[in-house]
């Protein structure tokens, strides 16, 4: 064990994992439970602040998952904290799509203010209570507004598991098998996965022929150009191993979209609210969708998600389209306090500590034969593990390994894609804890290569 440990900002483990009361609430929990939960590995959470996890035995984490890069400013922020204690005071729930309330509004103007496209069109907001939520309602509104009923979307992407957000998602076939048939009238595409380029390029060289396959091929052979109501697309891949595209992906994704006169969904509901460095994703290219969802992040663990799109797209009639628990009333609040500490501080420490990471992180490939490739942006990195450098072969084996040996060192880490690990912290994470999970994961990588 380190001899760091004794740090209230660093792990400190006092029993074997999971400890004896850990174990009793993990077979209480699998009695009763619903059996399609995924659990990496044994963490019992009893209590969390910051960046730290403590189980009901004593021990104490470093989580650098964030409730799956949910908790933007921490665990149980004080302002957070403060800003939802003070709203459930006055009122906790009183429907805003039947009826009005100060903080729905200004949210939804702060939003409209930040989203990519602002300045060039007023947006609208609608709210809901999660990512696949927020999915549904841009699918939903695409179709309303052209009239069309099909889309296109990207293998790897992972965009919820409700039905039409399901029919979108290109990610693993466990998600779908049992459940068809889906929302028909989805054609999925390659990504911009440059390590493992689907038409074998190299990014210097290519012409998006990812892309290009919608004009080249799609529209020439299955899918009427007339028909298509919107296309799809994570800006930085998420569930897919946190894949970073280059620029010219999202000039040409631009390009077609405006030439097939289709709207454009940027989903950020996990690269969103300023995990990247910048409050989106989409900054980091100049990309401005027509409608973007946003979840996880926004309010910093409550419940709450967001449809956001130009004015002249958003024009569904009363009635079209609610949510009873959207925008609720707690959550928003929550979400507001959250908005104002990343403005302030956190998008500037994400994208501080995010190179810091990336820094150290880009000659892995070079130090540990396993590891295939490292990208990212900010506080979303991720790196990929391989059998062999040469041939690409995955390696989830290796992937899995690695996820264990971090929690038996007191690090969460949760595995992207088919043999990814993700990063995704925090957004108050220091420079001590940074390198702590660094160092812990060279460990663990020359570990799991043996």
């Amino acid at each position: 064990m380190s001899t760091m440990t004794l740090r209230a900002d660093l792990p400190h483990l006092v029993t074997a994992l999971p400890g004896p009361k850990a174990q009793a609430l993990i077979e209480r929990d699998h009695a009763v439970l619903s059996p399609s939960y995924t659990r990496g590995y044994p963490l019992v959470v009893e209590r969390a602040s910051g960046a730290m996890i403590e189980d009901p035995d004593g021990n104490r984490f470093l989580d650098f998952n964030a409730g799956i890069a949910v908790v933007a400013t921490g665990h149980c922020h004080p302002r957070v904290q403060a800003a939802i204690q003070a709203q459930a005071e006055r009122l906790i729930h009183m429907s805003g799509t039947d009826f009005y309330y100060e903080n729905m509004v200004q949210l939804a103007e702060t939003l409209a203010r930040l989203v990519p496209g602002a300045a060039q069109e007023r947006q609208r907001v609608y709210f809901g209570n999660s990512g696949a939520e927020a999915v549904e309602a841009a699918l939903k509104l695409a179709r309303y507004h052209t009239g069309r009923d099909k889309f296109i979307a990207f293998l790897g992407a992972f965009h919820g598991r409700t039905m039409g957000a399901l029919s979108a998602t290109g990610s693993k076939s466990i998600q779908k098998k049992g459940f068809g048939p889906l929302v028909p009238g989805v054609s999925h595409i390659p990504y911009a996965y440059c390590y493992r380029c689907a038409y074998g390029k190299q990014p210097d060289t290519c012409n998006v022929e990812c892309l290009q396959v919608i004009e080249q091929q799609l529209i020439k052979t299955i899918l009427p150009a007339e028909e298509i109501a919107a296309i799809i697309v994570e800006p930085i891949q998420g569930e897919g191993g946190y894949v970073v595209p280059p620029q010219k992906f999202f000039d040409e994704i631009q390009a077609i979209a405006k030439r097939l006169g289709v709207l454009l969904i940027f989903d950020e509901v996990q690269s969103g609210m300023g995990r990247t460095g910048k409050m989106w994703a989409a900054n980091h290219f100049g990309a401005v969708p027509d409608i973007m969802t946003i979840a996880k992040g926004i309010a910093s663990g409550m419940p709450l998600s967001a449809m956001v799109a130009r004015e002249s797209v958003m024009q569904w009639k009363p009635g079209a389209h609610a949510s009873t628990f959207g925008g609720n009333p707690v959550s928003i609040a929550a979400s507001l306090a959250t908005i104002e500490l990343l403005e302030l501080e956190l998008i500037e420490n994400a994208a501080r500590i995010g190179e810091r990471m990336l820094a150290r992180m880009r000659d892995w490939p070079s130090r540990f034969p396993k590891v295939g490739d490292i990208r990212g942006r900010g506080l979303m990195l991720g790196f990929e593990l391989v059998r062999d450098q040469a041939t690409r072969e995955r390696a989830p084996e290796v992937r899995d390994r690695i996820e264990e040996l971090a929690f038996e060192r007191g690090l969460l880490v949760l595995g992207a894609g088919q043999n990814s690990i993700r990063l995704c912290p925090p957004l108050i994470i220091t420079a001590d804890q940074a390198d702590f999970a660094l160092d812990t994961l060279e460990e663990c990588i020359r570990l799991a290569s043996n």
